[in-house]
């Protein structure tokens, strides 16, 4: 199994900067991809915002992509501390939510216990 905690979350002012992290343990070299998600106040679905496969390709939602189509968000990972980061740059009030890590590995997957980022005007 794999299990992930999120840290990072905090209060920021629109066109703030955060970084959120995603450590993972259990049987890491299991994990096919990781992907943070976000729910918004007051919705029930969680919301994709960037995923990682484990070969290093990264995909992102088309809410946290600024203009000419450059994201707000980076997702990035560091091997040597099992921990994927989710980069947050350029904050919008919209962008307010909690933060999901979740892992996939063959068959299963986590989810953290979220993390909130709140973002105001």
């Amino acid at each position: 199994q794999v299990q992930v905690v999120e840290s990072g979350g905090g209060l920021v002012q629109a066109g703030g900067s955060l970084r959120l992290s995603c450590a993972a343990s259990g049987n890491i070299f299991s994990i096919v991809a990781m992907g943070w998600y976000r729910q918004a106040p007051g919705k029930q679905q969680r919301e994709l915002v960037a995923t990682m496969t484990s070969g290093g390709n990264t995909n992102y939602a088309d809410s946290v992509k600024g203009r000419f189509t450059i994201s707000r968000f980076t997702i990035s990972r560091d091997n040597a501390k099992n921990t994927m980061y989710l980069q947050m740059n350029s904050l919008k009030p919209e962008d307010t939510g909690v933060y999901y890590c979740r892992a996939w590995y063959p068959g299963f997957e986590s989810w953290g216990q979220g993390t909130q980022v709140t973002v105001s005007t």
